[in-house]
């Protein structure tokens, strides 16, 4: 891939500035509502609720560059991936752009870093063979490079971090690390095994042991490591936080006596799940930590950024809220926030890839089936269904939404609405010039007359996992009813593994090409 064709690339995922309309008042302890009527952290009068992203933002990397936040996450199937986030106060965020453009596999848990003035993100993938890749950028805009396989096949999860005689490292999962070359795009030697994470009682109810996502964080004359156990997802009092420290980035280790930090004690709790925690200084010289969790009751949003105050003891460990997160906090001090989150719905006058949408599992010209201009978004048609069609997919940030889209279709094409957790494992419903398709736990089932022929409008409804479907074909002044409801609350990791989330998205089939009008999302 060349670098022009990355900037041109770029330049359609249009993520130009964001204004943040007026945002509805929060009641005692709700968020207030801003685009789309989404969930927005700040609560305006000096505290937050969290999460402080909402939906699926997992893993979160977090890198603090003088007055200025930059986090990014997890992006496992979805290209443009690695969406670079910016922050000034820790609360309210805005997407900049995607950092990975080339499908390289599936991305884990990456590091975000900066050293001498330029940019570094470290990228595990799931691919054949599994690897550990590595990009830079002298601008966090980009343009990012080609990315570099460093060949590290057997760990994940790794964390840049420089020790205190100018060495680079990357500590890895398990508890192991390997050293960098000084420029950063290479490894010297091989892995070593460094830490034995702190156990916890054999009679908790977790996961697995999965000592993971460690970061690393600088206070004083401590380094303090930060781990994940007791697995990602699965029962939701498993994935935890833990720490150990050490004056020096070669050891001896020496784990907290208060661990874990975090856990999730009781399913009634607000959050599940809670784990890959970073440290961060905030701006006024506090401390905060950023980490993921699911919502009680909804792994298939995701797991989503939240934020937790720090404080330390007198002997120097760091201690967490530790509580489900569900009261309001306050937030950090100082640092002018930046307008929070993105519109999700698109009036399709350029085409935000990279940003509101991306692709599932595309090849390496996905990009070109896909032009929006002037109100039209097109898409060429891919295989046959859902399935097999790379669609192209945003984010839920709620528990309840609507969304809804005008769809045009050339003979032959299949085109229509979905929600889609992956390949095998998605729901929807299409249309081709003379019936419906119903798309229901992951295949094609009922094959009902479409009495609007060739152009609808189509309106899904998930309410709190009910999914109801609604067509019109005037443009939305009338709506019938589809006779085909589903329930997903099913339609997440613990069924169907992979870590990711239920999302809305809009696919073409068959031959010819789709053409999409107004999409709009909106929060019940």
């Amino acid at each position: 891939m060349t670098i022009s064709r990355r900037e041109a690339l770029l330049a359609a995922t249009g993520s130009s500035a964001l204004m943040l309309p007026g945002a509805a008042p929060a009641r005692l302890g709700q968020p207030r509502r801003g685009y789309d009527n989404q969930r927005v952290p700040d609560l305006g009068n000096g505290r937050f609720i969290n999460p402080v992203l909402a939906g699926d933002h997992p893993d979160p990397a977090i890198l603090k560059d003088g007055a200025d936040y930059y986090a990014t996450f997890s992006s496992f199937d979805s290209y443009p991936g690695c969406i670079i986030w910016h922050s000034r106060d820790l609360v309210s965020w805005q997407p900049i752009g995607p950092a990975l453009i080339r499908n390289i596999g599936s991305v884990w848990a990456v590091s975000l870093a900066k050293h001498t003035g330029r940019y570094f993100l470290y990228i595990p993938v799931k691919s054949k063979p599994n690897s550990i890749f590595v990009i830079y950028a002298d601008r966090i805009e980009g343009p990012w490079s080609d990315p570099i396989d460093l060949t590290l096949p057997h760990h994940i999860d790794p964390c840049h971090v420089v020790g205190e005689d100018g060495a680079r490292w990357l500590f890895l999962s398990g508890g192991d690390r390997v050293r960098l070359s000084a420029d950063g795009l290479s490894t010297v030697g091989v892995p070593e095994h460094v830490y034995d994470p702190w156990r916890y009682p054999s009679d908790w109810v977790v996961e697995s042991f999965s000592a993971e996502g460690p970061k690393i964080a600088q206070r004083g004359e401590w380094f303090y490591l930060i781990t994940a156990v007791g697995g990602t997802a699965g029962p939701p009092t498993g994935h935890m936080v833990i720490a150990a420290r050490s004056r020096s980035i070669n050891g001896p280790w020496e784990n907290c006596p208060h661990n874990p930090l975090v856990r999730t004690r009781d399913t009634a709790e607000r959050w599940w799940s809670r784990g890959h925690a970073s440290l961060i200084e905030g701006p006024a010289g506090d401390w905060w930590a950023l980490y993921h969790g699911y919502e009680n009751g909804y792994w298939t949003l995701g797991r989503q950024m939240l934020l937790d105050p720090v404080r330390w003891t007198g002997d120097g460990w760091p201690q967490m809220t530790g509580g489900d997160l569900s009261t309001p906090l306050a937030k950090p001090k100082g640092g002018q926030p930046v307008p929070h989150g993105m519109p999700l719905s698109d009036r399709f006058d350029r085409f935000a890839l990279g940003t509101r949408w991306s692709f599932y599992r595309p090849d390496a010209e996905e990009h070109r089936r896909a032009s929006a201009t002037n109100g039209v978004l097109t898409i060429a048609a891919k295989g046959t269904a859902p399935f097999n069609s790379s669609p192209l997919l945003t984010i839920a940030a709620d528990t309840a939404y609507r969304f809804e889209c005008s769809v045009e279709i050339d003979p032959g094409t299949t085109a229509g609405l979905v929600l889609f957790y992956d390949d095998r494992l998605y729901c929807g419903l299409g249309f081709d010039a003379t019936r419906f398709v119903t798309h229901q736990y992951g295949a094609e089932r009922g094959r009902p007359a479409n009495p609007h022929g060739t152009s609808m409008r189509i309106r899904v409804t998930n309410d709190r996992h009910i999914v109801t479907y609604d067509t019109s074909g005037d443009g939305g002044k009338s709506w019938t009813r589809f006779d085909r409801g589903m329930e997903v609350s099913g339609y997440h990791h613990n069924v169907r593994g992979g870590f990711l989330m239920l999302r809305p998205g809009l696919y073409a089939g068959g031959a010819g090409s789709a053409r999409f009008r107004d999409f709009t999302y909106r929060a019940l």
